[in-house]
């Protein structure tokens, strides 16, 4: 018995010493990476965010080909549960192909701008701008309110969301749009092995801190120091939200450039969907940010930041998609010609320099920050960790995979 106890005790001794001595700034920054899930935030521009009857439409609407012009394209055709909400291609496929990545809609409530380019200021206005887009679904004002008055089963639901639809077919979509927000704001990425150790150094449980790879600390020391990268990878989103230009070429294939967040502004400023304009249900309240926010030369070829949560099942990688693995990503900043960058804007990067010992390491712990997606995922079923089921609905119609 006091051998048994004894053995114990050395096994217990051997893994606290496994967890690293972080000092007191990387500690900090560590934290800065969590809770998660974070807190809610209401979108105040939208009204019927966190309504149950609107998550419910939501929900059966996101798979519903009848929002597009062919009756084809669902919001799942590229946003796929299966697949992290993304669709494993390099760029999109809607009613055309596309230039950018499909990024994923999980963790997309209360971000303040959407899209690669940014040229959307709320999850409404980004759904309602892929409701339309010619080359996405290419929907119109006249296919949304169709939908809601030729189907019973429909109208009941925006009956129960925004009342009877009047005659005013724009508002009947951006409804529908705001429908989608609220259920998108329910899908939320689960809790992950870092998120257990970010934890357990909070509360100071060395034991359940020690559980974590030697590997995986090894890269998260990496990340908050000398690779930097939560200087834009930060906070618990790893994300600051904003844009920047990681020396990654522009152009796009058969000609012509993509002008990334400088065009996204312009188009951001001129929409009507914007939070300043009258669709936005607190008056323009909240749109501090899209009233000030001027394009500069320097936002040309930038992009904006990624998430990095569930990074495992969103390959290929960028904006345009062309790195097609995530060791592809690592060489591509260990190695990073700064001559591309430019040279007006902010000097952030410098080449990683790291040896494959540490891209290894940086590498284990990237991949902690997924979780293995759910081995039984269907059309319709929430997402492991997700808020709420998706209340029904039409299976997903768009391209073949």
């Amino acid at each position: 018995m006091i051998r048994g106890a004894a053995a114990a005790l050395l096994a217990l001794a051997a893994s606290v010493a496994a967890a690293l001595d972080f000092d007191p700034a990387e500690r900090a920054a560590i934290l800065s990476h969590g809770p998660w899930p974070p807190a809610p935030t209401a979108d105040t521009s939208n009204r019927v965010a966190g309504h149950a009857a609107a998550i419910a439409l939501g929900a059966r609407l996101f798979f519903d080909g009848r929002l597009s012009a062919d009756g084809r394209v669902s919001c799942a055709s590229c946003h796929d549960p299966a697949r992290h909400f993304q669709d494993g291609r390099a760029t999109a496929v809607g009613r055309a192909v596309g230039t950018r990545n499909t990024p994923s809609v999980i963790d997309s409530g209360g971000q303040r701008w959407y899209g690669w380019d940014g040229a959307s200021d709320s999850l409404w206005a980004a759904s309602l701008r892929a409701m339309m887009q010619p080359g996405e679904m290419g929907g119109t004002p006249a296919t949304a309110a169709a939908l809601v008055r030729g189907d019973p089963t429909v109208r009941e639901a925006y009956r129960a969301t925004f009342g009877a639809p009047g005659a005013d077919d724009e508002r009947v979509q951006v409804d529908l749009a705001k429908a989608l927000a609220a259920w998108l704001t329910t899908r939320v990425s689960p809790r992950t092995a870092f998120d257990d150790f970010r934890d357990a150094m909070e509360r100071g449980d060395e034991a359940a801190a020690a559980r974590y790879p030697e590997a995986a600390q090894r890269g998260l020391r990496l990340f908050v120091g000398e690779a930097r990268c939560n200087t834009c990878h930060a906070g618990p989103r790893f994300s600051n939200g904003e844009f920047a230009d990681i020396g990654l070429p522009f152009f796009l294939p058969g000609g012509g450039v993509d002008p990334g967040r400088h065009a996204g502004l312009r188009a951001l400023k001129g929409n009507p969907f914007n939070r300043l304009g009258r669709f936005a249900d607190d008056g323009g309240a909240g749109a501090v940010a899209t009233r000030h926010v001027q394009a500069e030369h320097r936002n040309f070829g930038e992009f904006k930041v990624p998430t990095l949560r569930g990074l495992a099942h969103t390959a290929p990688y960028m904006h345009h998609g062309r790195l097609p693995a995530l060791d592809d990503v690592l060489r591509h900043y260990n190695l990073i010609d700064e001559e591309r960058l430019h040279a007006d804007g902010a000097r952030l990067l410098r080449p990683l320099g790291l040896s494959a010992a540490q891209l290894a390491d940086l590498r284990a712990f990237l991949l902690s920050l997924s979780e293995p997606l759910p081995s039984q995922a269907t059309p319709g079923a929430p997402h492991v960790g997700a808020k709420g089921g998706p209340g029904g609905g039409a299976s997903p119609s768009g391209p073949a995979r």
